[in-house]
């Protein structure tokens, strides 16, 4: 079996294809996609002797035996704990007093707090669940259609894995082999530029329908009122405080600003009354669950990426693609279009761990810098969270409200749009998501 001959004849056999009919087997049949991938992979391994089974098991525990990727699961509990304490509503206060003064203003309010609660919990599926149940019915006495109230949260939750700190970063750099610390702050730009995109769109369908009044308040009862919000909430902003400067000064890694997050918000909660020692079991078992869902896809990514390589899968891929074209800007597209499409229908971690080594030999081919692809790759999966019909955040808030997946859709199309701009501009140009590093990484 073929895939083309363009420098290199690369043949791929069923030591290939078997394992990938098997995984899609196995996803159709609703098994979990960490057992589906471990399974496709263990079989590769053994098909292709690409590695003999004896060193499965420990190549499994290489995948995970990483200190960086302590700061997922930290990243995890401080979202958890960020809900169970109450500060997340003290976002929220903030953020509505921050926009009171515009048509729209609690729409946009909502956006914000999304992108709030990403720079603390890394996760999109999180913040979809968390800021969906806090600012869904209210969108809605606002004016707005539950749908489109529902859309809304989901396009501002896709800044969960867009804003650092991230997971999807974090994985990313671990599959690839780059620091995390740089690409946390090679996506600080990107991952506003999504949340203004969303804020935007927002802004443009209030002005289109009018939904939301407001905005006419005098000057001085604005600040007033947000004077008013960041007395009685600025605490909570101490928790992205510390990460962010932690990591961006260099004083802290991303696991230890993980961590000092996790003990400041427990401790902000005992101090405020809203955790007790009671809350701990609920709290660990819930961030547990998601956790122990990442690490074995992680796991088996190592021996993984090894038998695709061995097979000669990467290769093929970029034989294949620049058989197509070998235009860089068609190239672009195809890779884009290909990450959508991904994250429609799984989530980030299995996508990275499957795409990243396929993908990223094509980027080297075109020249594009390995920090833009990384950036870009997060980018368009998080647009392919809320792509119609399909977009997995669409369904968390489906699931959160009941409303039907095909209303939401519709009304995600605009945010699509805005966002697969933003995503272009990315990809066609390097200074967005390298400006603000050092000259070495450019």
């Amino acid at each position: 079996m073929l895939w083309n001959q363009v420098e290199q004849e690369v043949i791929l056999g069923w030591d290939f294809y078997g394992p990938v009919i098997m995984f899609v087997v196995l996803i159709a049949l609703a098994v979990p996609v960490w057992a589906a991938i471990g399974a496709s992979s263990i079989l590769m391994l053994v098909w292709s002797g690409a590695l003999p089974l004896s060193l499965v098991g420990e190549r499994l525990f290489s995948g995970i035996d990483a200190f960086a990727l302590t700061a997922v699961p930290l990243f995890i509990l401080t979202g958890d704990a960020l809900v169970r304490t109450g500060l997340s509503r003290k976002f929220l206060d903030v953020a509505e007093a921050l926009t009171k003064f515009a048509k729209g203003g609690f729409g946009s309010a909502t956006v914000l707090v999304c992108g709030m609660f990403a720079a603390i919990s890394g996760s999109d599926a999180a913040g979809a669940a968390a800021v969906g149940r806090m600012t869904i019915d209210r969108l809605v006495e606002s004016g707005y259609p539950r749908p489109y109230a529902c859309a809304l949260v989901a396009a501002g939750a896709c800044t969960g894995i867009l804003i650092p700190p991230s997971i999807a970063y974090i994985i990313i750099g671990l599959v690839l082999g780059i620091s995390a610390s740089t690409l946390f702050l090679a996506a600080v730009i990107p991952g506003l530029a999504i949340l203004v995109s969303i804020l935007a769109t927002n802004i443009i369908m209030n002005r289109l329908y009018g939904w939301e009044g407001g905005g006419n308040i005098a000057m001085g009862e604005y600040f007033a009122r947000l004077w008013k919000s960041l007395k009685s909430g600025w605490y909570a902003f101490i928790v992205p405080g510390v990460i962010f400067y932690g990591i961006f000064s260099g004083r802290l890694t991303p696991t230890e600003a993980g961590a000092t997050a996790v003990v400041v918000t427990i401790i902000m909660g005992f101090i405020l009354g809203t955790l007790k020692l009671s809350d701990f079991p609920a709290m660990f078992v819930s961030s547990a669950k998601v956790n122990g869902v990442i690490l074995p896809i992680i796991a088996f990514s190592v021996p993984l990426a090894e038998a695709l390589a061995i097979i000669g899968v990467p290769q093929g891929f970029v034989a294949v693609a620049t058989g197509i074209s070998d235009e860089p800007w068609v190239l672009i597209l195809m890779m884009v279009g290909i990450l959508i499409a991904a994250g429609c229908v799984m989530e980030t971690t299995p996508n990275i761990v499957i795409l990243a080594p396929i993908l990223k030999p094509l980027a080297d081919d075109i020249g594009m810098n390995e920090i833009q692809f990384c950036v870009m790759m997060i980018t368009a999966l998080g647009v392919g969270f809320i792509t119609p019909p399909l977009g997995l955040n669409l369904f968390v808030v489906s699931g959160i409200t009941g409303e039907s997946i095909l209303k939401i859709a519709v009304w995600a199309v605009p945010f699509v749009i805005f966002m697969l701009i933003v995503t272009l501009l990315i990809a066609f140009v390097p200074a967005i998501s390298t400006s603000l590093l050092p000259e070495i990484f450019r």
